[in-house]
């Protein structure tokens, strides 16, 4: 932990955000209070971005630091990342294999080693970049950091929807983000408990269902020829998957503020790490060899549409078990928001610490404004889902720099 006035500096700067909840007017305050008591009876949280006491994070279930992300990633947005190398970037399989391997191994650490600044020192991670940065300095981070969060849940819902479209010609695309994007907003706002209880069972369907992908899909596995590759592609596909891996280091701390402040950090990475890394690599590899494979099944190839429906190509592989395999597909489009539901969390910590007025808005309705902008965008990015996969990623690249540099070094 940190010490002496290193402790009393980290206190005052994140004490501003306890200043800023009394800065509401009277009537507005009356108004929340009475809201914020009738929601807390029904057990959602209602706490803002205040640093937790230390008195207060004492959750044993460190297991939870796990699970959380282990949902998070083993998800239907990883396949289409792993996909993008033969079907956008034109890599084979080999090379996509291999690039995937060595990218994971390494960015998985980046979003694990931050995590340990959840339970050690009690903030959110935009409020944890005001220590390094002041209050005016963090404004900035934190801004870049909306924009990622809600960039990642635009991609979310875009698959959710392509994948719930694909089960049934009474659904389309539009109705399938509209039910991820509800589904997610009911699980966010609801906040911090009821997400790590979700996250504990989500990840079950989809790690079920993607063991019968590989079991019908298997056989037709194939290395399929592709152009020469060149060194751009190679780079521009191994930044595309460290930048959706890193990128999750400015949620981590945000999932552990009330875990027990006495763990080992050194458990807390390990944990963090595993559930980052045996996901990720799960499910790239499995987005990457579906992808490479499609061309030569023609009902696979049909349902990726030219490798931009990756819903579609889930379900056609599954077609052969007929209305089990539709039901399998709607269950992993169901557990997206695993993956939307951190997501939007952080977007509402990281709203709030751009400034004083959006601190006083409390932390659920800034779950309503991301719904209200994630679903009319996604639904206009569905139309092009590797173009706008690749826009976002490249756009919120950026705020993983910033974060680096955001929380500087502290000891503990």
């Amino acid at each position: 932990m940190l010490e002496g006035s290193s402790s009393e500096k980290f206190e005052d700067k994140t004490s501003v955000a306890s200043k800023e909840s009394r800065d509401i007017p009277p009537k507005l305050q009356r108004f929340l209070a009475k809201i914020t008591f009738f929601l807390t009876r029904w057990g959602v949280e209602t706490t803002g971005i205040d640093p937790i006491p230390e008195e207060n994070r004492t959750d044993p279930k460190l297991f939870q630091m796990f699970f959380v992300w282990f949902s998070a990633n083993m998800n239907v947005l990883g396949l289409g990342t792993g996909s993008s190398g033969p079907a956008f970037f034109g890599l084979g399989l080999k090379q996509s294999l291999i690039i995937l391997l060595v990218v994971d191994v390494i960015s998985c650490a980046v979003p694990a080693y931050f995590a340990v600044y959840g339970p050690k020192l009690g903030a959110r991670s935009m409020v944890l970049a005001r220590f390094s940065w002041g209050y005016w300095g963090a404004i900035l981070p934190s801004a870049l950091n909306v924009f990622t969060m809600e960039g990642f849940l635009i991609l979310n819902c875009i698959i959710g929807g392509q994948t719930l479209a694909a089960v049934s010609d009474h659904l389309n695309d539009t109705l399938g983000i509209v039910i991820i994007g509800v589904i997610s907003m009911l699980v966010t706002f609801c906040g911090y408990r009821i997400i790590h209880w979700y996250e504990s069972a989500a990840w079950i369907p989809n790690v079920i269902t993607f063991i019968i992908m590989l079991g019908l899909g298997g056989k037709h596995f194939v290395n399929a020829p592709t152009a020469p590759i060149t060194a751009s592609s190679v780079v521009t596909f191994a930044t595309t998957v460290a930048s959706s891996v890193i990128s999750w280091c400015t949620m981590t701390p945000d999932y552990g503020v009330y875990h027990d402040s006495r763990a080992s950090s050194l458990k807390i990475f390990t944990l963090t790490y595993a559930g980052f890394f045996i996901a990720s690599i799960t499910v790239h590899f499995l987005g990457a060899v579906f992808a490479a494979s499609a061309p030569n099944v023609p009902v696979w190839n049909a349902g990726f549409d030219d490798g931009s429906n990756v819903g579609s190509l889930i379900e056609a592989v599954l077609s052969p078990m007929g209305g089990f395999g539709k039901f399998l597909t709607v269950l992993l489009a169901l557990t997206i928001p695993s993956a939307c539901a951190p997501t939007m969390y952080t977007f509402g910590s990281s709203f709030m610490t751009i400034g004083t007025y959006f601190a006083m808005i409390p932390r659920y309705i800034f779950v309503l404004v991301s719904g209200a902008i994630l679903i009319p965008v996604a639904i206009i990015g569905a139309t092009s889902f590797y173009d706008t996969f690749v826009d976002v990623l490249s756009t919120s690249s950026t705020s993983p720099q910033f974060s680096l540099c955001a929380f500087g070094s502290h000891g503990y």
